[in-house]
Formats: structure tokens, sequence, C-alpha cells
């Protein structure tokens, strides 16, 4: 039986808003985030050296996202802004859904950590990938410790 995309393909953190994920086996995580319809949010990206925060400061890496309804009925919209560290969403979105990209590269040397919070009540999923080391997902390590 061929092995399943979790744990060769990706790793995933359902509830990771506010929370270290490491990228030491991975080349990247995709924050997948859902937006609170009635008001606007502001998601904050953050690098530290392990799981307890150590040496946590603003990586501002994110220069492109896309949003959509979240609901399927329209297509990914690509937006691009300055390097910055946060997204800023506005109030009665119609696009509710995001995913925000960070490559390992892109994290100062001595860091591993990365972690997206948001203000408001924007829910927040993370998708390690480009795994280092295929498991079964049984024995895949925990992303946020």
């Amino acid at each position: 039986m061929a092995q399943k995309a979790l744990g060769r393909e990706f790793n995933a953190l359902a509830l990771a808003d506010n929370k270290w994920v490491s990228l030491s086996d991975a080349g990247g995580v995709a924050f997948v985030c859902y937006l609170a319809a009635a008001a606007g949010d502001t998601y904050t990206l953050t690098q530290a050296r392990d799981a307890a925060g150590t040496g946590a400061k603003a990586l501002a890496s994110i220069t492109e996202y896309h949003t959509s309804t979240g609901d399927g009925t329209d297509a990914w919209t690509r937006r691009t802004q300055a390097a910055a560290s946060t997204v800023v969403t506005a109030a009665a979105a119609t696009q509710n859904a995001m995913v925000v990209e960070v490559e390992a590269t892109s994290l100062d040397d001595g860091f591993g950590y990365v972690r997206l919070a948001s203000t408001g009540a924007g829910a927040v999923t993370a998708l390690t990938r480009d795994l280092a080391v295929q498991r079964a997902p049984e024995n895949l390590p925990a992303m946020a410790v």
C-alpha cells in the first residue's frame, strides 16, 4: 500500500495560532488562516531559536500571500506587499481564507522556529512541507512542543 501524504509530503498542526512550529526537518510551512468575517485582523510572523521562543524577533519575509472566500467558490487571489512581518486584513472582507508561506531558508542563522499569530479571532493551521525525513504519521514529531 502506498504511503499517504501525511508524513511523506507534509505534517499538520490544526491549532497553530501563536504556536512555535519547527522547520528543522522541513523546507517550509504554509499557514492556512480563516479570517473573522466581521472584523479585520493582523497576522504577525515571528522567528525564534527554539520552541521556548528564545531570541524571538519579527521575520520580515512576507512579500506575498493568497486569499479566497474559503468555501471553494473562487480561485485564490495573489496579494503582494513590501517585505514585512505582518499581514493586515480588511474588515468585512469577502475573501475570508488566506495562505501565507514561509521558506525555511528565510530564517536567520541559528533560528529554526516560526509562528504566525492572529490579533483577532482568526484561526491558523500550519502545514510543514518538503519533509527531510519521511515517516508514518504515528512516527512524526510533535510540531509545537
